[in-house]
């Protein structure tokens, strides 16, 4: 499955974005899948996660979504802060178990989008 990050840009503190994760070559319901995100000379480091049976999840400010419909998943970011400023990537990974996924890394990646949070 192919994975197209799209929705990063530069956002004031405070603000909001939604990213998005498109797939083509695959179902994407049929996989757990992830953000993460990586800053410059650092790791990259996982943000949240949805099983294949779930409509959203929530962490507090981010929620992780999905539409069937149109083979997409989505990232919504409110309150964002400077620190939140990375380069994001979705993920699809075939075991269901998120711990698996953060253990093992996902079996695929999507290239990254860029967010910018400015103070």
């Amino acid at each position: 499955v192919q994975l197209q990050a799209s929705g990063g840009g530069l956002v004031q503190a405070g603000g909001s974005l939604r990213l998005s994760c498109a797939a083509s070559g695959g179902t994407l319901r049929r996989y757990l899948v992830g953000w993460f995100r990586q800053a410059p000379g650092k790791e990259r480091e996982f943000v949240i996660a949805i099983n294949r049976s779930a409509t959203d999840s929530t962490n507090g400010r981010f929620t992780i979504s999905r539409d069937n419909a149109k083979n997409t998943v989505y990232l919504q970011m409110n309150s964002l802060k400077p620190e939140d400023t990375d380069d994001y990537y979705c993920a699809a990974h075939s075991n269901p178990k998120i711990a698996t996924m953060q253990r093992n890394g996902p079996d695929y990646w999507g290239k990254g989008t860029l967010v910018t949070v400015s103070s």
